[in-house]
């Protein structure tokens, strides 16, 4: 048997069994893990409470042969209490842990970046001090970003000439110029690519001061960005709110 320590969030869990659950985290220094928690469903389960999504948590696991063990589980932040009672908060929760399990794919490969990200999303998420949609936007930008996808926005993705160009093209991977705009590339509003901008450099001010239609029009090129660059959909992102 072979234990160890780390830091996690909860990123989903799955009923095993009668009793157990498999539970997938994102850790600080093993990376994605996939674990089991004994007994977790039962009433008088002494950590079961402490296994749920959004739930940061110091744990201690052994090594099984296809999944790991779950042994010791203590709450560090439960950030789904301040989440979960609010609707846009939690749909834009639950987009970033389905988008943090797919974009780190590999199991047991550390990502702690990945893993700093989503604990500091998950955060201001729960501190409500900015629109859910702006941080949910932040953080996919920010983790595309960090996973070597990061949207050309102050050039051309293609011949890489500089400038604030007004065409986006998902699949050519963000602004071109007019020169190189290829096919299928549409035309947003400068103040939108200026969000993105924004967001991605943790421009706080000017993201906050953005309009409502910017918005919107910025989350459906991140999330069509995001979705062109996974090989999975994200399907939580249906339910958060655009509008």
């Amino acid at each position: 048997m072979s234990l160890y320590r780390d830091e996690a969030v909860v990123l989903r869990t799955q009923k095993l069994g009668e009793a157990d659950r498999i539970v997938t985290l994102l850790t600080r220094r093993t990376g994605l893990v996939r674990a089991v928690g004994k007994g977790v469903r039962r009433t008088k389960s002494r950590f079961g409470a402490r296994l749920e999504p959004f739930s940061h948590v110091d744990l201690q696991l052994y090594t099984g042969r296809t999944l790991d063990v779950v042994t010791q589980a203590e709450t560090l932040r439960a950030y789904g209490e301040s989440i979960v009672t609010d609707y846009p908060r939690y749909t834009a929760a639950t987009a970033m842990l389905e988008t943090a399990e797919k974009i780190v794919v590999v199991e047991k490969d550390p990502a702690l970046r990945q893993f700093l990200l989503l604990i500091g999303a998950l955060r201001t998420l729960g501190e409500g001090g900015h629109d859910p949609r702006l941080v949910l936007d932040a953080y996919l930008l920010r983790s595309l970003a960090v996973a070597g996808y990061a949207p050309a926005l102050a050039e051309c993705a293609r011949c890489g000439s500089r400038g604030e160009h007004r065409a986006f093209a998902v699949h050519a991977g963000g602004t071109v110029c007019t020169v190189c705009r290829p096919h299928g590339s549409t035309a947003p509003a400068p103040e939108s690519t200026r969000l993105m901008s924004a967001l991605l450099g943790g421009d706080w001010a000017a993201a906050d001061a953005s309009e409502g239609r910017h918005r919107a029009e910025c989350s459906g090129l991140v999330a069509a960005y995001l979705q062109w660059h996974l090989e999975n959909g994200i399907r939580s992102l249906r339910l958060v709110e655009r509008s």
